[in-house]
């Protein structure tokens, strides 16, 4: 039995290896970039909005589909006088009261002239949306951070906050009005990594007592059909918390979210490649917190367009969210 012992380290070992779960099941439309998930409380229809298509709107019965895409939320494009203004990203949706806010960003590759719009609807259904424009929230050259990617929490105080961001100074967080249309304050930073190109972005806040979620995006997110980067500099889905949705995030081993802390929730594996654009709702039929986002399935392609939408159920059992 000489050989139990190693044996035994190598069984130990292989247990701490860090693995994750496969996507949920997906059916009917599945290709998605930056998809936005809600469950609609009157009927139990899924409702998912994404980057393209002026905000692409899609539905189904069931979280694994099949998806059917409905349509456009902002055919017309948006009211914000800026380039990009019929090109609109990265969505992102609660439910005020009755009414539901939907929030999108307006800008261009590369670009700090960004803005922040919202459009609301009681229904979520194509041809509803009423959109406001601005919602304060926006940057230029020069600017500290790049207002794309809106995220809006409803914090304990009573107060919503938008978390926004991508490279430049990384991830903020401002006060918003109530109802959350317009920013109501400056902002702070929440986020930040000084390496390299300082490539975090997609900053999503879930509550979950007594602790404030951080999630966001790590690594480059497009373009990998031309040019991929090295292994493990691709997107993944990176964790910090904090008892305060407005400072003092920190991940796992403690580091600060603002010194390149960051715990990785999803990465790349087997056929999936390059988790992000994530965010989170909870879900009574899925039972409980869902995480979504888009993602690489490697043997069907690696461009733009081909990415396909993921899911996975989160588990809290150490405090910190599993998939």
């Amino acid at each position: 039995m000489m050989f139990l012992k190693p044996l035994l380290l190598l069984a130990s070992f292989a247990s701490t290896v860090l693995s994750y779960a496969n996507p949920g099941s997906c059916s009917g439309s599945c290709n998605v970039h930056d998809p936005a998930v809600i469950r609609r409380t009157s009927d139990g229809i899924y409702f998912r909005f994404s980057t393209g298509n002026k905000i692409q709107i899609a539905t189904s019965s069931s979280l694994s589909g099949p998806w059917t895409i409905k349509g456009s939320a902002l055919p017309s494009g948006s009211k914000i006088s800026l380039a990009g203004n019929q090109d609109l990203w990265a969505p992102d949706v609660i439910k005020v009261g009755d009414t539901y806010h939907l929030y999108y960003s307006v800008s261009t590759f590369g670009s700090q002239a960004s803005a922040i719009g919202v459009a609301t609807s009681t229904t979520m259904d194509v041809g509803t949306w009423t959109d406001y424009g601005s919602t304060g929230v926006s940057s230029s050259a020069g600017s500290a951070y790049n207002t794309i990617d809106g995220n809006v929490v409803l914090a304990g105080n009573g107060q919503y906050y938008m978390s926004f961001g991508s490279f430049w100074g990384d991830i903020y967080n401002a006060p918003m009005n109530n109802p959350p249309l317009t920013n109501s304050g400056s902002s702070t930073r929440i986020a930040y990594n000084s390496t390299g190109s300082h490539a975090i972005e997609g900053a999503f806040i879930w509550y979950r007592a007594p602790y404030y979620y951080l999630f966001f995006s790590a690594g480059t997110c497009c373009g990998y059909d031309s040019s991929r980067p090295a292994q493990g500099m691709e997107y993944r889905i990176n964790v910090c918390r904090s008892t305060s949705v407005n400072s003092g995030y920190v991940d796992k081993n403690g580091v600060a979210c603002t010194a390149n802390g960051g715990s990785t929730v999803l990465a790349s594996h087997g056929n999936v490649y390059g988790p992000g654009g994530q965010g989170i709702f909870s879900d009574t039929i899925a039972g409980g917190a869902v995480l979504y986002y888009h993602y690489v399935d490697t043997t069907i392609g690696y461009g733009d367009g081909q990415k396909r939408f993921g899911w996975n159920l989160i588990s809290w059992g150490t405090g910190w969210p599993v998939v």
